[in-house]
């Protein structure tokens, strides 16, 4: 079950596939058609997948029942999916973020915050 599995381990193998459709059948697949339409295309739908997360999101904020807790996920995950590949388009991976993230590990987002604005 997908629920026991560790997070990094479903990115990196969500990654990996991404990774294979670079190059592919624009006609056969999706991911391949969003790497040949190039960056504007993709990060256009970053942005079309941010916007549905939001108005879930706000959706649950109003009334928290099942359907909007289901659709809320399904945004982000959309979001998460097209993040990852912009992310690929642009020579990242999720592991960039991961050590980020690990990197920010205890501190205090007003900390982390402070550090970015003296860089």
């Amino acid at each position: 079950m997908a629920d026991n599995l560790p997070p990094a381990d479903v990115l990196l193998r969500l990654a990996a596939v991404i990774e294979s459709r670079k190059g592919g059948d624009p006609d056969k697949s999706y991911v391949a058609r969003l790497f040949h339409k190039g960056t504007d295309a993709i990060l256009k739908k970053v942005g079309e997948e941010a916007t549905e997360t939001v108005m879930a999101a706000k959706d649950m904020a109003v009334q928290a029942s099942p359907e909007h807790h289901k659709a809320l996920v399904g945004e982000m995950a959309d979001l998460w999916f097209h993040s990852m590949v912009a992310m690929a388009h642009l020579g990242l991976g999720p592991q960039d973020v991961i050590n980020e993230l690990a990197r920010r590990e205890g501190l205090s987002g007003l900390e982390e915050f402070a550090m970015r604005k003296t860089k």
